[in-house]
């Protein structure tokens, strides 16, 4: 719910994060700017953005709510309501939307939300800041919140696929290639022919090259090599 908001390419933006992160009901409290419903910043949301639902006062936008919470810089006012952080924040309002539906209020980006709209909210939420007193932009703290609703935490335990590793022949086969190519060039010095050769061999095998990469780098060196003669 975004309260009184003046720009419309914010409630653009707003609508934009909903649809990335798979939020769909929004409504607007008095918006600024009536042609809000064009913004351009709503990129792949203007449904979502037509379907807004507009409401004369907060105390209108919430009456289905179970829980309310507000969204907030800490500022100098005196806040007289429990402030959560955004992480512990989200994990109660997701708790409470297996209950039922959860308003998350936004104010306007110069003043934020009016002591009459916190009085409706049941705690508050921050976004925490290198200092306490600033806030954000509001299509950004936007996107911010409804990202920490949608993550998974066990997401960041699955392991990325397999990239399968090229084999020893294909190692050997980069090596001799690279080898040839460095004797055409003239950087192998006869003296010194089989200390280079180890050092290339353990140098291939450090680059650890998968298998997918292997024809691509082979490819290579046997065009530098047509080249040099």
């Amino acid at each position: 719910m975004l309260v009184e908001t003046r720009n419309p390419l914010n409630i653009g933006a707003a609508a934009r994060a909903m649809a990335n992160f798979g939020f769909a009901r929004l409504r607007v409290v008095q918006p600024y700017d009536v042609a809000f419903r064009e913004a351009r910043s709503a990129v792949g949301a203007a449904p979502l953005l037509q379907a807004a639902e507009e409401c004369a006062g907060t105390a209108d936008a919430i009456t289905d709510s179970l829980l309310v919470v507000g969204a907030t810089s800490l500022g100098h006012r005196e806040l007289r309501h429990p402030v959560r952080r955004l992480e512990y924040g989200a994990r109660i309002v997701k708790r409470a939307l297996a209950q039922g539906p959860v308003a998350l209020l936004f104010g306007s980006e110069k003043f934020g939300l009016s002591n009459d709209d916190l009085s409706h909210c049941h705690w508050l939420l921050r976004i925490p800041t290198v200092d306490p007193g600033l806030s954000m932009n509001l299509g950004q703290a936007v996107a911010l919140c409804l990202y920490e609703l949608a993550r998974n935490p066990k997401a960041v335990q699955a392991r990325p696929a397999r990239i399968a590793p090229a084999s020893a022949a294909e190692n050997e086969q980069v090596t001799a290639l690279l080898l040839d190519a460095l004797r055409q060039s003239g950087y192998v010095n006869p003296a010194t022919a089989a200390s280079t050769e180890q050092k290339a061999r353990r140098l291939v095998r450090r680059l650890n090259i998968a298998a997918r990469d292997a024809p691509v780098l082979l490819g290579m060196l046997r065009q530098i090599l047509w080249k040099l003669g």
